[in-house]
């Protein structure tokens, strides 16, 4: 019996020195640690952006008729008060001269009326009543003589022409689209935000405001002018829950079309922010981790909250204190609990062996 208990002491005993053995990994292996750098820096986030024209208007039939003349051709620039179309309207010249004709006879009856009224061969009344008949149909001439110039089609403002999805002789009808008339001097850039990015823009809308903005078109290339926030629009979209923002920019060489996307960048001020090498952490089902190690050595998981990603490093908001100690190196050798030797290297001699090491 006694042999037995002695076995069994002799037993634990060993399993209580591989567990201590498991726990303090006392090997020759120096690990490298480092605590978070607090610094200021910048940020930057893009949205997709929808660009459009600061005037971009459709050109309508406002009568029915014949596209007779076509003045311009499709991505032309024109100017101001430039003929761009013709319409033959129908029966427009019949009704200018019927009408002419109508204001004449009003105007030779009213004055036969007023000199029979002034021999009270006739009422005072009738005098009023050719009166009223003259102006009604100088009226109806009027409306004849605006509908028949309806048939030229002028430039409102200079830009450039869109399709013309009707050729000379097509008929149109009341409101039928005939082309479109764009002004590319500024563009606008339409992106959503969202209502957290929304509340914390305002929160600092004095300074964001004179933030200077990237333009990232379809093809990656960066527009050469920076451009800047101008407006919000009213509400929120229930659906989505965002906003939309309205960038300008000067649309140097008229690059840029109506209808063209492209990707707005705006680097945002990040002031006294902690900042970790993303080679210090790890990631499990989609969270991110670091090894904090203690004073006596011990290493300990620690679940870290990452606000912005920059290039090999991170900026955290959640998770560790200034003073933390984060394992730097040997991410994969280690695990939760062990005990292990550790040289501790400053944030500036860590960031900028990282510069070295990405050269």
């Amino acid at each position: 019996m006694n042999k037995q208990i002695l076995m069994l002491a002799v037993g634990m005993a060993l399993i209580t020195i591989s567990c201590k053995s498991t726990k303090e990994k006392d090997v020759s292996a120096v690990y490298s640690v480092t605590t978070p750098e607090v610094t200021n820096t910048s940020v930057s986030k893009d949205y997709v952006a929808n660009i459009q024209s600061q005037k971009n208007i459709e050109i309508r039939a406002q009568q029915g008729g014949i596209l007779r003349d076509i003045y311009v051709d499709e991505g032309q620039m024109v100017r101001a008060g430039q003929p761009l179309f013709r319409i033959a309207l129908v029966g427009a010249q019949q009704e200018v001269e019927k009408s002419k004709a109508e204001a004449e006879q009003a105007r030779i009856d009213l004055q036969n009326t007023s000199t029979l009224a002034a021999n009270n061969i006739v009422s005072k009344n009738a005098r009023k009543m050719a009166r009223a008949k003259l102006n009604s149909a100088m009226a109806d001439y009027r409306l004849a003589s605006e509908r028949k110039q309806l048939s030229l089609i002028t430039a409102p403002f200079t830009g450039i022409i869109g399709r013309i999805p009707n050729k000379r002789g097509s008929l149109l009808q009341d409101g039928d689209l005939i082309s479109t008339l764009s002004d590319n001097t500024n563009i606008y850039a339409y992106f959503n935000v969202s209502e957290p990015e929304y509340l914390d823009y305002q929160q600092h809308a004095a300074e964001r405001n004179k933030l200077p903005l990237t333009l990232i078109l379809a093809n990656g290339t960066t527009f050469p002018v920076k451009g800047h926030f101008q407006n919000v629009e009213g509400e929120f979209d229930n659906g989505t829950g965002n906003i939309a923002f309205r960038a300008k920019f000067t649309n140097v060489n008229r690059i840029l079309r109506n209808g063209e996307t492209g990707t707005v960048r705006m680097n945002i001020p990040a002031r006294n922010v902690m900042v970790i090498p993303q080679q210090s952490t790890y990631e499990i089902q989609d969270k991110k981790y670091v090894f904090v190690v203690d004073a006596r050595g011990y290493v300990h998981a620690r679940p870290i909250k990452i606000a912005f990603e920059k290039q090999n490093v991170y900026i955290v908001t959640g998770g560790l204190s200034i003073n933390d100690k984060i394992l730097v190196d040997g991410i994969q050798k280690v695990n939760d609990g062990d005990r292990i030797s550790i040289r501790y290297k400053s944030p500036a001699e860590v960031m900028q062996s990282i510069k070295l090491n990405a050269n």
